[in-house]
């Protein structure tokens, strides 16, 4: 067999629980097996290692000519979460109407020494009717963002973050947010850490209330903003306190960010009232209903619908 990486493909087989008598393939992408990919994550090639990565039950074959990056994609909690969802209670495998056939490995992009993202397409197919169910997956995994909302003098305002966001090409007016480091992250500890990264606010744990609790629990209790092509699911928290004007007026353009990390952020503080208006984000309008659907129908305490009842 020739080594010429363009005279073979790298394969690597899963058997799911789900469907033992039809293994699903993973393939490599041309071009995937770079070097630069290959220090994905610390994981051995050796089977006792892979082995280890069967916390969703899941049987891994290895064909050793599969490439590093493959490899680490399929054994990152992106890809393995994902093969949690399609198998679970509620997963699109949950009934044996489709199956998963092949998955197709296009990128991966490191944080560090941590998977960042995993682009993949994965076939589903119908067993009914032979075709595949639309499968494109940009993996990004868990984040949260954070509804603040401060009272001064008479006015609720909201603190937003302006920063350039690439992929649309413009800056956006958002909540801040932050991605959680795995899927079993710290939720409440990490929102805390992005909004002081991004806005310099330092928030205190036990004043933080989660919105999407008050989901249903068939929600899995997050918010998923764009199902079609990405797996992203949010939680999204609310704080609320009572500042003085001259706080606002140091917030209002404060530069912030990690710029040695790229981000280049300025602190906007909006009213609360025209808040809905001001930003196409997501994050900001879907905290904006839950909000306000939970504060008509009672389930915030009194501090986080009344100012007069913060004590902040």
């Amino acid at each position: 067999m020739s080594t010429d990486s363009s005279s073979f493909q790298l394969t690597h087989t899963i058997t799911l629980p789900t469907q033992r008598s039809q293994p699903v393939t993973v393939v490599a992408a041309p071009g995937v097996s770079d070097p630069d990919f290959r220090q994905l994550i610390s994981l051995s090639s050796s089977f006792e290692s892979v082995e280890t990565l069967n916390s969703c039950s899941t049987r891994l074959n290895v064909n050793l000519e599969f490439s590093d990056v493959c490899r680490n994609a399929i054994g990152s909690s992106l890809f393995e979460q994902w093969l949690n969802n399609i198998q679970s209670e509620k997963g699109l495998l949950a009934d044996g109407s489709l199956y998963l056939k092949q998955v197709l490995i296009q990128g991966v992009d490191m944080f560090g020494k941590r998977v960042g993202f995993v682009k993949f397409k994965a076939d589903i197919i119908d067993k009914e009717t032979g075709q595949k169910v639309p499968g494109i997956v940009f993996a990004r995994g868990p984040a949260v963002a954070v509804l603040i909302l401060l009272d001064s003098e008479g006015t609720t305002y909201t603190v937003l973050t302006d920063q350039v966001r690439v992929p649309i090409g413009r800056p956006i007016l958002e909540l801040p947010a932050g991605m959680l480091d795995d899927n079993v992250g710290d939720v409440i500890g990490t929102a805390i850490r992005e909004v002081e990264e991004e806005t310099g606010i330092k928030l205190n744990l036990d004043d933080m209330v989660d919105l999407t609790s008050f989901l249903d629990p068939s929600t899995g209790c997050k918010v998923v903003p764009s199902p079609g092509g990405c797996d992203e699911e949010l939680s999204l928290l609310l704080y609320r306190g009572s500042v003085s004007a001259d706080v606002i007026k140091q917030l209002q353009g404060k530069e912030t960010g990690l710029r040695e990390h790229g981000e280049l952020i300025k602190v906007r503080v909006v009213p609360y009232e025209t808040l809905w208006r001001m930003t196409p984000d997501a994050k900001v309008l879907m905290s904006v209903a839950i909000y306000e659907m939970a504060k008509k129908q009672g389930l915030l305490p009194l501090k986080y619908t009344d100012p007069s009842g913060t004590s902040h």
